[in-house]
């Protein structure tokens, strides 16, 4: 499973709220929920949100194996 739990820190940190996602980066509430969801995420907007963040992939998302696999 994908969890975004670090873009959430990462946004925090870079002082990056949802609202200068949606109003000032062009981002669609639709992507910020699905965000928050930890639904699908395409390598289009990975890329921006690292651009505006500044940051690396690993600083945004990570991966949590399933309890089937421990």
């Amino acid at each position: 499973m994908l969890s975004y739990s670090p873009l959430w820190r990462t946004m925090k940190d870079r002082k990056v709220t949802t609202y200068t996602l949606i109003y000032k980066e062009g981002f669609s509430a639709n992507t910020v929920t699905r965000l928050r969801h930890n639904k699908h995420m395409n390598t289009d907007t990975m890329e921006r949100l690292c651009r505006i963040l500044d940051c690396t992939p690993n600083d945004i998302i990570e991966f949590l194996p399933d309890e089937e696999e421990k």
